[in-house]
């Protein structure tokens, strides 16, 4: 598996929402001007599902792994893969990962940086 590039965005020009799909136009107001923007892949687990019987070897290897969904910083809402101790409310980061032919978002808990006292 290789290590992980940014999740990019669709953002609109005129009304500023931003979409994790590639859309012709934005929902929001009709414009077609839409722009990539690089998501700094923080967000908070809104819902999560354990899967124990994968689909294929490749998961297989994973498993148990969860499937969550995460709401953006930047607003839209994702699905990926993650580590199966994560539950909702969790703050994570994602990136995009790559493992043979298969590309998906990996998300694992977000690490603030702590500030030691001297």
């Amino acid at each position: 598996m290789t290590t992980g590039r940014c999740l990019m965005l669709k953002h609109c020009s005129r009304c500023g929402s931003n979409w994790s799909l590639h859309p012709f136009a934005c929902a929001t107001c009709g414009n077609t001007q839409l722009h990539d923007l690089q998501s700094n892949g923080v967000g908070i687990v809104k819902a999560c599902s354990v899967v124990t019987r994968a689909p294929d070897a490749h998961w297989r290897a994973l498993a148990p792994y969860s499937i969550v969904l995460v709401a953006l910083e930047e607003g839209p809402t994702v699905m990926g893969q993650a580590d199966a101790e994560l539950t909702v409310g969790d703050h994570v980061t994602g990136s995009v990962q790559s493992a043979s032919t298969t590309e998906f978002i990996r998300f694992c808990r977000h690490q603030q940086n702590e500030q030691t006292e001297s």
